[in-house]
């Protein structure tokens, strides 16, 4: 059972968790929807970079969605991966030199978009782990 009640707003139980406050609940869940589609990058991509950060941020909610596929993974979303990966294991204290070996297959636009998703991700995973959301 989460930490807190679920409010009445919200679609999903992760989002009744946010529905307390409605304008914060409704910017989120549109800043999801932003980050999640094909962008810059595939959603396919993000989505397996979501599957690695929720084996590592702690939200049961995120980790029942499922683990990463790698036999979903081309070279681009193997990198990512192994990124959301370096990024867990450095808590976002990660090295210039990554950062050079990020550049050999994404742009600076990219790289741009895949960070924004990583934090994105892992604050909505956090949030989660938080509240004890659990699996459905």
């Amino acid at each position: 059972m989460a930490r807190i009640v679920e409010s009445n707003l919200g679609e999903t139980p992760f989002q009744r968790l946010l529905g307390h406050n409605q304008e914060v609940m409704e910017a989120w869940v549109s800043l999801g929807e932003v980050l999640e589609k094909d962008g810059l990058l595939s959603a396919a991509l993000k989505e397996q970079v979501r599957r690695t950060l929720a084996q590592g941020n702690g939200c049961e909610y995120c980790k029942a969605k499922g683990k990463p596929e790698p036999d979903q993974f081309n070279e681009k979303i193997a990198m990512a991966v192994g990124f959301a990966e370096v990024f867990l294991k450095m808590r976002g204290q990660i090295e210039e030199s990554t950062f050079k070996i990020l550049r050999e297959c994404f742009s600076e636009e990219e790289i741009s978009e895949l960070c924004a998703f990583i934090a994105f991700s892992s604050a909505s995973q956090y949030f989660g782990a938080m509240m004890k959301l659990e699996a459905v």
